[in-house]
């Protein structure tokens, strides 16, 4: 390599157009060179032969700057650099870029030269004059997009769109929409903008841009990935890849707001034991701690909670486990506080909660105190790591809900971005402060123990939180059909940015509107919630995460009613379902932690040439094989208007405000909605197996407990046992469901379920394929091992047509012909 690179040196020097210039040098990844009137240097770093770094700084030397989402280091990559009057040229085997040395803008190619996306005029950098930022730049890049060229990301958004061209958007985190500066296209790249401050990105006729409001530098990668797959892929390598989390997680989790005392929420796990209903996971949500002084004490100062053990114990006894709220600020009284305040690593502006009152509004009589503490500090981390480990982690807490990771901030003020930090000002770090607070929980718990895999819910995310166990949901969503149908293009835009781990509240997280007096106040007797409730739960289901959460009303399973009727019985149905599908949903888990694939897929993901799918905002695949087209309008009740956002929703007075409200609904009647089926494939109807052909338009029949989902042919689809939780039984007889049509492939992984000795290969990999033509499924011989792996084992296969036939399999290789 070495010898490769001197070589290139060597043909640059003797080339005369490369002299003429003077100012254009090669580096060991790329190129370096000042524009001719010597306003800023370029440089153009090759990471990987598919992943490039463009620099741009008008300072002498390339400026040292934070990049907290990126871990990769540039590789020793293979390159070809071409000089002509006005340009340089550089060839991977994967891009040509092409750079204009007059005024460093760049074009990026495939190897086939295919154009991809140039920039649209040169950067731009505005001297911030004064104030605590004095000494860096306003920055802005430009870039020129085909006119139907779509595109997908910039984080999780609230505005329904799937391709997100067309508008203007201010990217500062926020408590339902979380940003980052990243989007990939349609034509199989992707651009991250690696700039923290607020930006804001615009997309119009005339360019597509990022325009940050501090900086030192206009910093960006380019990468290519051929398609969405391919982008998502480049993601994770250049922010870091997602861990496996614990097979439990992917079960089924109860919470509200909030579980008063221990003995309640202890209540309602036994309560779902008791009714025969699946639960893996309960959260306690906040004031454990006490009053609103003691904020976050990340200890159980309340007296409703008066032993924590005992109630680990109790739920892990009924084979459940537990998560725990913890905020990213403490109130005045804590241990926290006392520690970080004396040491400068508390902020200085107005946060949740506002008051030290539990009284709505707040009463400013009494301001709360609370501080959101300066999580870029390590020593800070370090800190909030010691009280939570010592107040509650000790006691064998599962998980963690860290709510607030924006943080809150009320009453914005732009002032109140001059807050100093540990890397300078509030304003040049902002958006990645979701990022650090979950690394420091992370790396604090991994270095705890290796036993326990780290669970992260989480308000917010930044591309690289996958890398530290990190779910992320949706905020404090609005109870509503319109909220409901913004989530399915949040998600997967999220996804699309790399972070496969996402989910919502079921339910949303506002519903008082839909409590009235003639239900006595309780949303869930009120049949436009219940309606709505079950389409969100049934949407839920095929998310990363399956948690049923919110105000105003508790979200039980029995608070909807009994057994054997409608709501009850279709909630507890696709319960049963999910834990159905827990071997191929655990699978899948490896796909994205193994081979950097996605829960969520955005069918573009899988049918990027079917122009149809392009913008389709309310369908898509979850995993490999189902296509999930959830209900997302009323079909039983008037679908009303409910606008609550994150504020306004704390207002207990908006309560009872559902207007066309009904008191009795026939849940009974059957009913309809279309939908679209992708070409390019046959789809089999998931509850009556019959068969489709894609690229049409069709009506499906609907009941109240029935969302419409379609297996892709050529899929295998493995069913486990009916459980009460995640690992209550081994999977020892698993149904393996094929659909004919197209030749196909599984991958059925297993481990211990929660440890990281998978990490050391302690896992098995049982391939499956299908082949169409002969009707032959071949399972595979076992590959590798852990303690305690099942081995032997009974595999029924099953296609729609009801042809079944039942193999012992003990690791060697078995064919079956159906």
């Amino acid at each position: 390599m070495k010898q490769f690179k001197s070589l290139w040196i060597a043909l640059l020097l003797l080339c005369p157009g490369w002299l003429a210039a003077q100012t254009v040098s090669q580096t060991p990844h790329g190129i370096k060179f000042t524009v001719p009137d010597g306003s800023y240097t370029c440089e153009v770093q090759f990471y990987t032969p598919s992943i490039v770094r463009v620099v741009k700084y008008p300072q002498a030397q390339l400026p040292e700057k934070p990049s907290p989402a990126v871990v990769l280091t540039p590789e020793d990559t293979r390159f070809r650099v071409t000089d002509a009057d006005a340009s340089v040229v550089l060839r991977s085997k994967a891009l040509c870029v092409t750079v204009d040395k007059r005024t460093a803008t760049l074009q990026f190619a495939d190897a086939d030269g295919r154009m991809l996306l140039t920039e649209n005029g040169a950067v731009t950098f505005r001297p911030i004059e004064e104030g605590v930022d004095k000494g860096y730049f306003r920055v802005r890049q430009a870039f020129r997009l085909d006119p139907d060229e779509t595109i997908y990301g910039l984080g999780q958004l609230q505005n329904g769109k799937m391709s997100q061209r067309n508008q203007e958007k201010y990217l500062i985190q926020s408590n339902v929409e979380d940003f980052s500066p990243f989007f990939q296209s349609v034509k199989g790249y992707g651009l991250y903008w690696d700039n923290y401050s607020p930006t804001t990105f615009a997309d119009n006729s005339q360019s597509t841009s990022f325009d940050s409001e501090v900086g030192l530098c206009a910093d960006y990668y380019f990468l290519y990935g051929g398609n969405a797959d391919g982008v998502v892929a480049g993601m994770r390598t250049l922010t870091g890849q997602a861990p496996m989390f614990p097979l439990w997680t992917y079960g089924y989790w109860q919470s509200k707001e909030r579980y008063k005392s221990q003995d309640e929420m202890v209540g309602v796990v036994r309560k779902y034991r008791e009714l025969g209903v699946p639960l893996d996971g309960i959260i306690q949500d906040w004031q454990y701690w006490g009053n609103n002084y003691l904020w976050n004490a990340m200890d159980f100062t309340n007296t409703q909670f008066p032993d924590p053990q005992r109630m680990l114990d109790e739920v892990h006894g009924l084979n459940a486990h537990m998560a725990i709220s913890i905020w990213q600020s403490f109130g005045p009284a804590t241990k926290p506080y006392r520690e970080l305040a004396p040491k400068g690593l508390l902020y200085d502006f107005k946060t949740w909660p506002a008051s030290g009152t539990e009284s709505w509004p707040p009463n400013p009589e009494y301001p709360s105190g609370v501080r959101v503490y300066d999580a870029y500090s390590p020593e800070a981390r370090d800190i909030y790591w010691k009280y939570l480990n010592e107040g509650i982690f000790k006691y064998g807490m599962d998980a963690w809900w860290m709510d607030s990771t924006e943080p809150d901030h009320l009453d914005f003020k732009p002032s109140d971005l001059d807050q100093k930090t540990y890397f300078g000002s509030f304003r040049q770090m902002r958006n990645a402060y979701p990022l650090y607070c979950v690394q420091g929980v992370y790396d604090h718990q991994r270095a705890t123990t290796s036993d326990k895999r780290v669970f992260i819910l989480t308000r917010s995310g930044y591309v690289g939180s996958q890398r530290y166990g990190a779910n992320v949901w949706s905020g404090d969503i609005g109870s509503s059909w319109e909220s409901l149908r913004n989530q399915v293009p949040a998600g997967l835009n999220f996804s699309l940015c790399g972070m496969p781990h996402w989910n919502n509240d079921i339910g949303g997280f506002f519903c008082g509107s839909y409590n009235k007096s003639w239900n006595d106040g309780f949303a869930p007797r009120n049949p436009l919630y219940q309606e709505l409730y079950v389409r969100w739960l049934q949407f839920g289901t095929f998310t990363p995460m399956m948690r049923s959460h919110g105000a105003d009303a508790p979200r039980e399973i029995y608070q909807f009613g009994k057994k054997g009727e409608p709501v009850y019985d279709a909630i507890e149905k696709m319960i049963h379902l999910r834990y159905a599908l827990l071997p191929y949903i655990y699978s899948t888990s490896w796909e994205v932690t193994h081979r950097q694939s996605t829960f969520m897929r955005a069918l573009v993901m899988d049918f990027p040439d079917d122009r149809k799918v392009l913008d389709l905002n309310d369908e898509y695949m979850f995993g490999p094989a189902i296509l999930v087209a959830p209900v997302l309008e009323a079909q039983y009740t008037p679908e009303k208007a409910v606008k609550v956002d994150e504020q306004s929703g704390w207002d207990r007075d908006n309560a009872g405000k559902a207007k066309d409200a009904v008191t009795a609904t026939d849940f009974t009647q059957k009913k309809s909605t279309t939908l679209y089926l992708p070409s390019g494939a046959t789809w089999y109807d998931f509850w009556t197996g019959e068969t489709l052909k894609g690229g049409q338009d069709i009506t499906r029949e609907t009941t109240l407990d029935l969302i419409p989902l379609y297996v892709k042919a050529g899929s295998i689809v493995p069913f486990g046992p009916a459980v009460q939780y995640a690992t209550e039984k081994p999977w020892d007889n698993l149904t393996l469901r094929i659909y004919p049509g197209a030749d196909g492939s599984f991958t059925l992984y297993e481990d211990e379920f929660d440890n990281y000795n998978y990490e050391k290969g302690a896992y098995t990999e049982v391939p499956m394929t299908w082949d169409d033509s002969s009707r032959r499924l071949t399972i595979g011989a076992r590959r590798g091992s852990y303690p305690g792996m099942l081995t032997k084992r009974q595999f029924t296969v099953r296609t729609p047509d009801g042809k079944e036939k039942t193999v012992t399999y003990t690791g060697k290789k078995v064919t079956v012909r159906l």
